[in-house]
């Protein structure tokens, strides 16, 4: 089957799924298809999907990153400063290594809103629909415990799989909101967000994570007092009583890309 075919097989199950059904025009461009697939799957709620679905979406991602390229974690150059850290400006989704750090909000179940380019949507999407299900689930357990209302506080991260993705685990942490002037507590609980990782990283044997960074896009942490927390808290936790070998620094922007290169020599 090609990719086209699956695009169009998992659009007419995710249309049936929402009894969408006989008048929904599915493009013939893959583009498009891909796009309609997509938005789909980002508005679709947490829930088992049938095994025939999954198989072609399985199929369906694990083409993508033959066609796209895996890039090996542990293959990039280290900064000249530090053997540990690497800073590297590419997509979170096709990277490898034990674990990636998704920047979540309180729901923990991803973004629903389509198409959009937040790294929790990218992630969410090409780990498969496995992701919400898993998040939904770890969140019920939660929420048995704690209540319904439960929501997930700032800087407590919280492992899953990472299903269709090349990396083993993805971490999700809800970092801090800026809704104006920046505050000592948000810069806590930056570093909190980035200490705490690690640490739930070594209890699950994480030897090599990467880092987006958190919360300097929609939640308007300012960029380069963001990454300064970043870099100086992980060098932090390196230093002490760590397995963790090795820190990626997943930068999205070039203006990003110049602030870490500044801070890490």
């Amino acid at each position: 089957m090609q990719q086209e075919e699956r695009l169009e097989e998992m659009i007419r199950e995710l249309l049936r799924e929402e009894i969408r059904t006989g008048h929904t025009e599915i493009p013939e461009d893959r583009q498009a298809r891909e796009k309609m697939w997509r938005s789909l799957v980002n508005v679709r709620e947490a829930k088992p999907a049938r095994e025939e679905y999954l198989a072609v979406q399985d199929a369906y991602l694990q083409e993508r990153l033959r066609e796209k390229g895996v890039t090996d974690g542990d293959a990039l150059t280290a900064v000249p400063s530090d053997e540990r850290l690497v800073l590297w400006q590419g997509d979170m989704s096709l990277l490898q290594c034990d674990a990636v750090v998704n920047p979540a909000n309180s729901r923990m179940l991803g973004c629903f809103q389509p198409l959009h380019a937040c790294l929790d949507n990218v992630l969410h999407t090409f780990a498969g629909v496995q992701l919400r299900l898993a998040c939904h689930k770890q969140m019920q357990a939660i929420r048995a415990k704690l209540g319904e209302r439960y929501e997930q506080p700032t800087a407590i991260p919280m492992m899953t799989d990472a299903f269709n993705l090349p990396a083993k685990k993805i971490v999700h942490v809800v970092g801090p909101v800026v809704g104006g002037t920046l505050t000592d507590t948000h810069r806590e609980q930056l570093a909190a967000c980035y200490r705490n990782t690690m640490m739930l990283c070594d209890r699950q044997g994480v030897r090599s994570l990467a880092f987006c960074c958190i919360s300097t896009g929609v939640f308007s942490f300012p960029q380069e007092e963001a990454a300064d927390i970043a870099v100086r808290t992980v060098k932090e936790y390196l230093d002490g009583n760590t397995k963790i070998r090795r820190v990626i620094f997943n930068v999205f922007t070039d203006e990003d890309a110049r602030i870490y290169r500044e801070l890490l020599g």
